[in-house]
């Protein structure tokens, strides 16, 4: 199988997307295959949700980016059987560095092409926003996954990322597919997740995955303690769910 190559995206914050991307990454680690991580948003929670504390970190994506040629070096491996790109402090400063770099939605693609004969996967967990670095990261995947919780806001903003996907499309990146959309923190007892979900299929027709993850309270703790779920509490609720979005996006793969 040639390497995939997606990025999750929602311009929202507190969705879950950087949850999904760790867990994601952990549970295709343990199906046997080899996993990067690049963690895009300068809040560093991926990176610091497998175990690596982004205040130490002397060389990540942000000096990739500015380096394409030594991206080697941005590269980690953790206890979980994925390897990270990392982000820094320094991240958050990228939108405005890159503004005046030649070819400066591609940069990120420079990166991960040096990176695509050494792994399986590469997911690229996506700052929220619709900033210079979060299209670096569109351009750079090949799919896109979209978290979406179970909230009534939640489909709130959906349109504007559609419109950015599809301008990314157009001019940038034409062969940019999207995976699907999956709900994150899904409550059974309330009757508005289920009316969100029934919205979000009728917005995404075959595009929204059968896995949904629920509220959980490990899948809460496990980023404390730089693990995840698969590492910190494999039989829970959500770490089932992860298990089960994995396979389908195995299957998919097929």
């Amino acid at each position: 199988m040639s390497v995939r190559v997606i990025a999750l995206v929602n311009q929202k914050g507190g969705v879950g997307k950087t949850t999904t991307a760790v867990n994601i990454a952990g549970y295709l680690g343990k199906a046997g295959k080899k996993v990067l991580l690049v963690d895009l948003d300068p809040q560093g929670n991926a990176t610091s949700g497998l175990g690596i504390k982004p205040s130490e970190i002397e060389f990540g994506i942000y000096q990739a980016l500015g380096n394409p040629a030594e991206a080697s070096r941005a590269l980690q491996d953790t206890i979980h059987g994925v390897t990270v790109a990392p982000a820094s402090p320094d991240l958050a400063g990228a939108n405005v560095d890159l503004v005046t770099l030649a070819e400066r939605e591609f940069r990120l693609r420079s990166v991960i092409n040096t990176w695509r004969n050494d792994f399986d996967y590469i997911l690229i967990d996506n700052s929220p926003s619709l900033g210079l670095l979060a299209i670096n990261g569109l351009v750079a995947a090949d799919e896109v996954l979209i978290p979406v919780q179970a909230e009534y806001y939640a489909l709130e903003g959906l349109r504007d990322l559609l419109h950015t996907i599809h301008l990314v499309q157009e001019h940038l990146h034409q062969s940019l597919g999207i995976l699907g959309a999956v709900v994150t923190m899904y409550d059974v007892r309330n009757s508005l997740s289920a009316a969100v979900l029934k919205e979000l299929q009728q917005y995404f027709p075959n595009k929204v995955f059968s896995s949904i993850i629920p509220r959980n309270v490990r899948l809460a703790e496990a980023p404390s303690f730089g693990k995840p779920i698969v590492s910190y509490d494999p039989t829970s609720r959500g770490a089932i769910a992860y298990e089960s979005l994995v396979n389908e996006i195995l299957h998919l793969h097929r």
